[in-house]
């Protein structure tokens, strides 16, 4: 437990055969000014590579890091982050992707928004492909708003005041509005609705799906706007081939509010610990 927090944290980050974008999100949680009391890698069966650079990373940061991996067997983001926060000691769940340059105050702005019966949803700025070309070969080391697509330069923006006046205010109209790489739940909250749904493969609506379970289950939303900046490096998209099987999915649970739990959950990870 980190001082002046009475629970404890977790950041659980997701990766699949990205090692170099990896090393620099694991290379900005050790720019935090405030760390977790612990990171869970949930690594979608990524080869031996990727826990070459953990292993090498573990010596930079002064807290546990464990890599929760299983076999490759195509798009199983939603099983491998069951099987990850089933593992998780932390009570707070900090979320975000392996190809993310966490801000500085990332983990600071996120716990200033912890608060019981809510979970939170952050922002990101898109890195163009030549600026993470760039962080990714070393010749420039750190993102900066202007390398950011136009469109996404408010999502940079870190304004104290503004932070709290918006967190439930903004986006009272958006209906998904979270997004895996920058979000935050309690984990108690999270098993309460069977966690993430393994019925989803492949990319795509997973995180809006859980949402919206949680929210059925009287789980409120917040924004994260004007802090918890993270950086979405550039990459080639993944295959969208499962989406509409996915958004038929989340369209049944958005629409049932009645629908809490899902049958295809966490509940079988646990019971293995």
């Amino acid at each position: 437990m980190q001082p002046g927090c009475d629970f404890t944290t977790t950041l659980l980050i997701s990766t699949y055969n990205k090692p170099d974008y990896l090393r620099q999100t694991l290379l900005s949680v050790a720019r935090q000014t405030v760390l977790p009391d612990e990171v869970v890698i949930a690594d979608d069966g990524s080869t031996d590579e990727t826990r070459q650079l953990i292993d090498e990373i573990r010596t930079l940061i002064p807290i546990p890091i464990q890599r929760v991996w299983h076999p490759d067997d195509g798009f199983r983001k939603c099983e491998i982050l069951n099987k990850a926060l089933a593992q998780a000691a932390g009570e707070y769940i900090i979320q975000t992707d392996g190809d993310i340059i966490l801000e500085r105050h990332f983990m600071a702005d996120h716990l200033e928004m912890a608060e019981r019966g809510y979970f939170v949803c952050g922002s990101r700025i898109l890195l163009p492909e030549e600026v993470t070309r760039r962080i990714l070969d070393g010749t420039q080391e750190l993102p900066r708003l202007r390398d950011g697509k136009i469109g996404f330069w408010f999502n940079g923006l870190r304004i104290g005041w503004l932070r709290h006046y918006l967190t439930k205010r903004f986006g009272k109209k958006a209906e998904r509005g979270i997004r895996g790489c920058n979000t935050a739940y309690w984990k108690a909250d999270l098993v309460a609705v069977n966690g993430f749904n393994e019925d989803i493969t492949g990319w795509g609506a997973e995180d809006a799906e859980m949402a919206f379970r949680m929210m059925h289950n009287r789980v409120r939303k917040k924004i994260l706007k004007m802090g918890g900046i993270a950086y979405h490096m550039w990459h080639p998209l993944s295959s969208d081939d499962r989406l509409q099987i996915n958004e038929a999915i989340l369209k049944t649970v958005k629409n049932d509010p009645d629908k809490v739990r899902c049958d295809n959950g966490i509940d079988k990870h646990l019971s293995e610990l």
